[in-house]
């Protein structure tokens, strides 16, 4: 078994989710042989949006918060996108989903506003990370150092700033899912 065969990975997003934030590394783990999962609050159809104000595509939503249970997960996507990422942050069972994943030492990747809801997590204390510009002091506030590159990875948190950084997020991203995958086998 080679690269992401039979393992998992969540993405959680809701209405307002950055499109290509959550369809690339989507594909990129399809590519690799993962199984992608999108988790959200309620079932049926999300729509994405592009540049946070273009009508993006609708996608399916396969789990709910309700359903999804962490210890299934290689490890969790948290596509940004303005709408998407400050309204999942205020939802408590969301908190929950990626603090346990965080608690676990599973890979947490936030890109552009994904980060947001890390900080509701109350983990960031002590971490390195990067985003978009417009949450940095937020994420500092939090306790986190904030950095200004395309990829960063700190331990089990792997973060970009933004969808032009995505060919590096998923390069990095596939990596640690694929370096975790091998430890599990």
């Amino acid at each position: 078994m080679a690269g992401l065969d039979g393992y998992k990975i969540a993405f959680l997003a809701k209405r307002g989710f950055e499109q290509d934030e959550l369809t690339e590394p989507w594909k990129a783990v399809l590519e690799a042989g993962g199984q992608p999962v999108l988790v959200s609050e309620e079932k049926g159809l999300i729509t994405g949006l592009v540049g946070d104000w273009d009508r993006g595509i609708d996608v399916p939503v396969d789990l709910t918060l309700d359903e999804a249970d962490p210890s299934d997960y290689l490890g969790l996507v948290l596509p940004g996108g303005t709408l998407n990422s400050d309204k999942i942050r205020t939802n408590e069972k969301a908190q929950a989903f990626v603090k346990a994943f965080m608690d676990a030492g599973k890979p947490v990747a936030p890109i552009c506003h994904g980060a947001w809801i890390l900080i509701e997590t109350g983990t960031l204390a002590g971490r390195t990370l990067t985003s978009t510009t417009r949450i940095r002091t937020d994420l500092i506030n939090a306790g986190a150092y904030w950095v200004d590159t395309e990829f960063h990875r700190d331990g089990n948190l792997l973060s970009s700033r933004s969808p032009r950084d995505i060919d590096a997020f998923n390069r990095g991203i596939i990596a640690v899912f694929e370096e975790v995958a091998v430890q599990e086998r």
